[in-house]
């Protein structure tokens, strides 16, 4: 299956976050909660099971200048194989002239799949993006397939971040160079022009970005415990 879908968001005369484009198509569905208001709140809803192994899925996120975005998930997202032994792959396209930010629910990598997921974002000198990745490597009782995980950012042109994180390799992801056996790692995002401060403690920490903002990780046993330790930071 190939799929696109596109969202553009703009600020009224009044202030307000407006949606000025809506396109989806199965399984990208894109769902607007609430119309008028200074952040305009989208939910982004996989309405068939996907990804699959074959799959290739596009969105493309335009948010113009004084706009800001809210776009979350609802329920977590299964990375399933194919019956074609075919990978999937997913791209998240971002350009921002304001404020983004991008929560979706945690991604669970099941056995035998192999995804590949990109975001890319392009941000203007004085737009703010922040971003949140949350995987599980695998169901209850089942190894992890395989998963890599890019997210390429730019202000103005100019390099912001290229991180990559893959998983589903046992002997990696078990090693203390690699998630030390741990089944959740989540990442944080904040793209913001600030200056910050390394911090960490047991199984998380925040590195600065040399342009602003930081990039935080957490490792855990649990969706919970992860997604509370990257909201505190």
């Amino acid at each position: 299956m190939k799929a696109s879908a596109r969202l553009v968001v703009a600020l009224d005369s009044h202030g307000n976050s407006v949606v000025r484009v809506l396109r989806s198509m199965t399984p990208l569905t894109l769902v607007p909660a609430r119309r008028v208001g200074p952040v305009a709140l989208v939910h982004l809803v996989s309405s068939v099971t996907a990804p699959l192994g074959g799959d290739s899925l596009c969105l493309t996120v335009e948010v113009g200048p004084g706009a800001t975005l809210d776009l979350r998930g609802v329920a977590a997202t299964l990375v399933l194989p194919g019956s074609s032994g075919e990978p999937s792959s997913s791209l998240v396209r971002f350009s921002v002239e304001g404020t983004v930010s991008y929560l979706p629910e945690p991604t669970v990598v099941t056995a035998r799949a192999n995804h590949t997921a990109v975001v890319e974002a392009e941000l203007d000198g004085h737009a703010e993006l922040r971003l949140r990745e949350v995987l599980v490597l695998g169901r209850a009782r089942e190894p992890a397939g395989s998963l890599s995980s890019s997210v390429r950012a730019t202000r103005c042109g100019k390099p912001l971040l290229h991180q990559q994180l893959v998983v589903g390799d046992p002997s990696v992801d078990g090693s203390v160079s690699g998630l030390a056996g741990r089944r959740v790692v989540g990442s944080s995002l904040v793209l913001d022009g600030i200056e910050r401060k390394a911090d960490g403690g047991e199984w998380w920490s925040v590195v600065p970005l040399a342009a602003g903002g930081t990039l935080a990780t957490a490792l855990g046993d649990d969706v919970v415990t992860v997604t509370r330790v990257l909201d505190a930071i």
